[in-house]
């Protein structure tokens, strides 16, 4: 208490009234706010308990991401230490704002999230660089209408070390030579979908920025030139070359460099390099712990003994490649200690191939064998004896997988975290089994035909950790397996229960108690009503994407309730609901909505659909019927797209349900495999 009182302070604010928190000091007060960041609704709370509160949390404030950037403004003047900005849900920022930033928190701003911005020029860009010369971080992914002079405004940022231009297609070698020179400091770079940039940029990059340590070259024009300057960078941890189809055995094998602090290497998509050019890229380095070679070349032993001489290896990713049995033996014979394999989709993967390979790395912590439609029993009964550290494991669509195989997998392997047995023959048996991995936190059962509401139930007990649950189309589940969740899974956040055809209201009042919740899918579950939506309103305050597509039952009586109490809601899906102008215009109300899907709702005029549309601030995606296009008034449709909203025209034609069985079908499936 000694300590306390000599730090006592007077009342934060000049207008305070007495107040009995003002024993605390300032940074006890600030600790208390540490804990509470996490939690928009408790630090708003917490502002709002008394002046004091209210003055300390602005100035304790560093991390803003504002919903429009007409809330700028009031921002600026309540939070005047602000060192991260993130304006990914403002897609309307110009030159004037960024005028308006850059003289406000030109002493405190770090780093700044423009990716889903547009309207900002090279004018906009220099007055932040050059006012905000703390700027460490900077994210202009997806802003195709920069060019080189804004390349130029971004070299005025000396101090940059992180830059994103994903996707900045007008950008060209002559722009990034500009960075290279001005941001002397970057050690991340990605420069991922900019077409315009080949050789000469990359090698600018490379001779200028010596403290890179990640560099994302995906889809460049690139060959092995300007490679041979980016293996000269001693910091180089990981390097990203997916889709670089200029890069070859040819070009490689003339390699004269090699980067010794390679860490990772993504060469996906790159058809035109083998084991040769592998060989060539990674000699010399001595750090290398994961390594991507998806949709590739094959895995011969060829390839696999390139990666004989890396004992740091740990994680090895083959997705779509097709598998030979010398790479199997090859990989089996690799003395790192491997912690992750993904084989999804690979080719020639079957029982002895796998069952080979996991024998051999027992320390597995993540597997991946999705669409691998040739393993059964044998493959699992050997991964849960080998792999008793599995975390994760995905295996969708295996469908010669047996149901027996997922007891063993409950029954071995007690800390797994994550399972994905979409598409699987997995019964009650399996889930009671799988019940066991109490640390469970992402479960996938869609598809699953013979789960029911006793497994579920099972999983509900006992995995209290779960986050994340998809029960797509597992027609067998009710509202007696929802409930089990519900009581039983308070983390849980998202769930997928769509066109499960006995969910009612019921489950969504189970559901309403997981106040973390973020994501609910319902699509296609004709049992539920508005009077289930109101349920979820009220309990999950954080719901941020709403799925209801052809919830017949829904109508503008489940509009008004989200209107009020689901103020988070960024996502909605409403087609085929019974919702007309009225729910719509209630809705627009939501000030952070940002997308919506609106097909075929018989009650919607254009002048509702207009109405809402002006309304909802904050729109930045639309789906709407063709029919309506002219029927709104131009005015109204040039105006969004000027606050940058993006309309997407379909031209669908009304669906009924297929039949649950008959959708595989219409997918491709067999009809020996549908059950």
């Amino acid at each position: 208490m000694k300590t306390l009182s000599k730090r006592r302070r007077q009342p934060l604010s000049p207008d305070s009234s007495p107040n009995p928190f003002d024993i605390l000091t300032e940074e006890i007060v600030c600790k208390i706010l540490d804990h509470l960041h996490n939690d928009p609704f408790a630090t708003k709370a917490f502002s709002l308990t008394c002046k004091a509160f209210y003055f300390i949390e602005s100035r304790h404030r560093r991390i803003l991401k504002p919903l429009r950037p007409e809330l700028l403004p009031r921002i600026f003047h309540r939070y005047p230490f602000v060192s991260h900005l993130d304006l990914s849900m403002c897609p309307r920022v110009d030159d004037t704002t960024l005028n308006v930033i850059s003289s406000t928190w030109k002493a405190t701003l770090q780093s700044i999230n423009l990716s889903r911005s547009r309207f900002f020029t090279n004018a906009g860009l220099s007055s932040l660089f050059v006012n905000c010369s703390g700027l460490v971080e900077v994210d202009l992914c997806n802003a195709m209408q920069l060019t080189d002079l804004a390349a130029s405004a971004i070299a005025e940022a000396k101090n940059l070390e992180r830059l994103s231009l994903a996707r900045c297609k007008s950008i060209t070698d002559m722009g990034i030579g500009c960075i290279a020179v001005g941001c002397r400091k970057l050690r991340s770079l990605c420069l991922k979908w900019c077409l315009r940039v080949g050789d000469l940029g990359v090698e600018l990059i490379a001779l200028k920025c010596k403290q890179i340590r990640s560099l994302d070259l995906s889809y460049l024009p690139i060959t092995e030139k300007s490679l041979n300057s980016v293996l000269q960078l001693q910091h180089l941890e990981d390097l990203v070359l997916e889709g670089c189809h200029g890069i070859d055995d040819d070009g490689l094998s003339t390699l004269d460099q090699s980067c010794k602090s390679l860490k990772m290497l993504n060469l996906s998509n790159c058809q035109n390099v083998t084991h040769t050019g592998l060989s060539s890229l990674i000699n010399g380095t001595e750090q290398l712990q994961q390594i991507i070679l998806a949709y590739g070349s094959s895995v011969t032993s060829d390839l696999v003994k390139c990666l004989n001489a890396y004992s740091k290896l740990q994680s090895i990713k083959l997705d779509g490649c097709t598998v030979t049995w010398s790479g199997i033996k090859a990989m089996a014979s690799l003395h790192s200690p491997v912690k992750e394999l993904s084989l999804s989709k690979c080719l020639g993967l079957t029982d002895d191939g796998l069952s080979f390979l996991v024998q051999s790395h027992k320390d597995l912590r993540k597997l991946d064998i999705t669409c691998c439609r040739k393993i059964t029993y044998t493959s699992i009964d050997i991964i849960t004896n080998s792999c008793t550290s599995l975390t994760s494991l995905r295996m969708e669509s295996c469908s010669l997988v047996p149901k027996e195989a997922f007891v063993l997998i409950g029954a071995r392997c007690s800390f797994l975290e994550e399972l994905d047995a979409t598409d699987n023959e997995i019964d009650d048996e399996g889930l009671k089994s799988i019940s066991r991995c109490s640390k469970l936190s992402i479960l996938k059962l869609g598809i699953c035909s013979n789960i029911s509401d006793e497994g579920l139930a099972k999983v509900g007990s006992s995995c209290s950790m779960l986050k994340e649950v998809d029960l797509y189309r597992s027609v067998a589940i009710s509202d007696a397996g929802i409930a089990a969740i519900g009581d039983g899974c308070p983390a849980l956040e998202m769930i997928n229960i769509a066109y499960n055809d006995k969910i009612t209201d019921n489950s969504l009042v189970s559901l309403s108690k997981c106040r973390m919740l973020k994501a609910l899918e319902i699509r296609g579950c004709l049992g539920v009503s508005s009077i289930g939506l109101l349920a979820i309103a009220v309990g999950c305050k954080q719901l941020t994407v709403l799925d209801i597509k052809k919830c017949f039952n829904i109508n503008d009586n489940g509009m008004l309730p989200l209107a009020q109490f689901s103020q988070n809601l960024k996502q909605i899906n409403l087609s085929y609901c019974s919702v007309t102008d009225v729910g719509l215009v209630a809705l627009a109300s939501i000030s952070r909505l940002q997308n919506m899907t609106i097909l075929h709702l018989a009650g919607l005029t254009p002048n509702g659909l207009a109405a809402a549309l002006l309304a909802c601030r904050a729109l930045t995606k639309v789906k709407l019927h063709a029919s309506f296009r002219p029927l709104l008034p131009q005015s109204i449709l040039g105006y969004m797209e000027a606050h940058g909203c993006v309309f997407h025209w379909r031209d669908k034609a009304f669906q009924k349900e297929m039949d649950p069985k008959g959708w595989k079908l219409h997918f491709g499936r067999s009809s020996s495999e549908v059950p």
